[in-house]
């Protein structure tokens, strides 16, 4: 490989919440493989973008031009074929923040709004913490993998206003075929409801799978919603604070935007422009490097597990650098799950409870990281079970 995936790179003492335990309530020498950032640094063209921005020294406000629009069209255009317009986009601090706004700008207080959990924990806090009412289209579980229950998804749909997409889905792991997004994107027709799609993961889909943008799959589907993406993820830059959000639905957009600006904020932070318009110009090697190194990653845990620790399953993700693991056959409660990850493996994961009920005995591993830190971590959870 051009690109070294394999160096440890020491980030204490960096402002890094992944190292950062014991302000946390965990124990100091856990090995952290939790949130979704990645413990590779970040490609060679962004850090010169950004310090070349440095060097010219001067950081007043700022807002995107036709030079950062082309490099953010031409990459949706090249990745996804999917084609954008100026006019649809929005920058904003990130994902999560979109989606609190696309809540209370296309929502009131009481009105429900579909997520489908176990699912990325601040889709539900969006809901609970605006006042809006949650209906919950829990995902099926079986084999290993998720489907959909469409039955109770239109049912939900029914008594919804929005429907908040997680498109590939986190923790699951899947890509979402065509026939499910279009069944999906029907029923929210049929029903008159907006989806905002979380499509953050949409870089680390493995071979074999294809990303949809789902509002590219039909005019129709693009009219009901806001695409939510960032760089954040793939380049691992979420401290720029950077999203780009689309809509191309005008009447959906204003609505956004005026909601967006009650917020007190206006321009994006000028080192998250110039991050992004570097990466998705020069980027597209490291990104095609990195999604290979993580897939010998996950087959590298996937192999370990079945050898060394055989209770726990595993199957594959369709994308996303983060593991669901199945720790139900080791017949443990939540509390003696997580005390046995904590305490005894000393591993810092994501208990599945936080993505809802569904993640009760689930617990997932983020495999962003050198392969040593994930050898180091299998050691651990073998010598405590």
């Amino acid at each position: 490989m051009k690109y070294n995936f394999g160096r440890v790179i020491d980030r204490r003492n960096t402002y890094s919440i992944k190292y950062n335990p014991v302000a946390r309530g965990k124990p100091a020498d856990v090995l952290p493989l939790w949130v979704a950032d990645m413990d590779f640094p970040i490609p060679p063209c962004v850090a010169e973008a950004l310090e070349e921005r440095v060097r010219h020294g001067i950081f007043g406000y700022s807002e995107p031009d036709a030079e950062y629009f082309s490099a953010v069209q031409g990459w949706f255009e090249k990745r996804f074929g999917w084609q954008i317009e100026n006019e649809w986009l929005t920058v904003t601090p990130g994902v999560v923040n979109a989606i609190y706004v696309a809540v209370r700008s296309l929502t009131e207080p009481g009105e429900g709004i579909v997520i489908q959990q176990p699912v990325y924990y601040p889709f539900e806090t969006s809901v609970v913490q605006t006042g809006r009412k949650l209906l919950v289209n829990e995902l099926v579980y079986k084999d290993g993998t998720y489907s959909i229950d469409f039955e109770d998804f239109e049912n939900k749909a029914k008594q919804a206003k929005l429907f908040i997409l997680c498109n590939p889905h986190n923790p699951g792991g899947r890509v979402w075929t065509s026939d499910e997004l279009m069944r999906m994107g029907e029923i929210c027709l049929k029903y008159n409801v907006t989806i905002v799609s979380d499509e953050i993961h949409q870089d680390f889909v493995y071979p074999d799978y294809r990303h949809l943008v789902f509002a590219g799959l039909d005019p129709r589907f693009a009219n009901i919603t806001i695409t939510c993406t960032s760089p954040s993820k793939t380049f691992n830059l979420a401290g720029l604070l950077h999203a780009n959000i689309f809509i191309s639905n005008k009447v959906l957009r204003d609505k956004f935007k005026r909601e967006y600006a009650s917020c007190g904020l206006s321009q994006p932070g000028v080192m998250g422009l110039v991050s992004c318009q570097a990466a998705y110009e020069s980027g597209a090697e490291w990104v095609d490097e990195l999604i290979e190194y993580l897939k010998c990653n996950m087959l590298f845990l996937q192999k370990s597990l079945q050898t060394r620790i055989p209770k726990i399953k595993f199957t594959l993700p369709e994308a996303t650098y983060l593991a669901w693991l199945d720790c139900s056959e080791l017949g443990l409660s939540v509390s003696e799950l997580n005390n046995l990850i904590t305490h005894k493996a000393k591993l810092w994961l994501n208990d599945g409870t936080s993505f809802g009920a569904g993640g009760k005995g689930f617990l997932r591993l983020n495999v962003a990281c050198p392969r040593t830190m994930l050898e180091e971590a299998m050691e651990r959870l073998e010598g405590a079970l």
